[in-house]
């Protein structure tokens, strides 16, 4: 599924994060930003050891974790894409304010791909895995909140969602059915 918001593909789109040949792909990370499983794993495995070792630089200069909603730039690797952007999603049930943390974690990664001079991202479904975001709520929050961006700036070309599976993808598109009806 594809919509074109204020000059700006949106696309929406099952397969795998790592072999994306957007400019920059987001990493779902941990906070420690030293690699673990689902995204962030498959981002790191593919990626290689630059990556690792950019995080552990990053790690020092911000004195520790990256905070829940931020996002930080580094290498992609051995993957297509140019850069890889970390952020941090909320744990569903655990951290305050979810929604607002989620829409940060995509806010901020926009934010920093435009900074840079970047033109194509691609997302994964942030927080939906291991850190247990209801999807069906998390898109719509994704999705409103990468609408919202694209509605007040300008300079990105196409901002893609990449879905693991056909169930995530039909999810992400019923929420964009939604929300543009709205």
């Amino acid at each position: 599924m594809e919509v074109t918001i204020n000059g700006c593909k949106l696309k929406l789109v099952q397969g795998d994060i790592t072999k994306q040949d957007t400019d920059v792909i987001v990493n779902a990370a941990n906070s420690s930003l030293l690699g673990g499983g689902g995204v962030d794993g498959a981002i790191h495995r593919a990626g290689g050891p630059e990556i690792l070792e950019e995080c552990k630089k990053i790690k020092k200069e911000i004195g520790g974790y990256l905070p829940t909603g931020e996002a930080v730039i580094t290498t992609a690797g051995k993957m297509p894409s140019k850069k890889v952007i970390h952020t941090v999603g909320p744990i569903y049930g655990r951290d305050k304010e979810p929604e607002r943390l989620l829409a940060n974690a995509y806010r901020n990664s926009l934010k920093l791909c435009l900074e840079k001079g970047y033109k194509t991202i691609s997302f994964p479904s942030i927080s939906t895995g291991a850190y247990g975001y209801p999807i069906e709520e998390a898109s719509i929050i994704a999705l409103k909140t990468v609408i919202d961006f694209l509605n007040e700036n300008k300079g990105l070309q196409e901002v893609r969602f990449v879905l693991f599976s056909d169930r995530d993808l039909k999810v992400y598109e019923n929420s964009l059915k939604k929300l543009l009806n709205e």
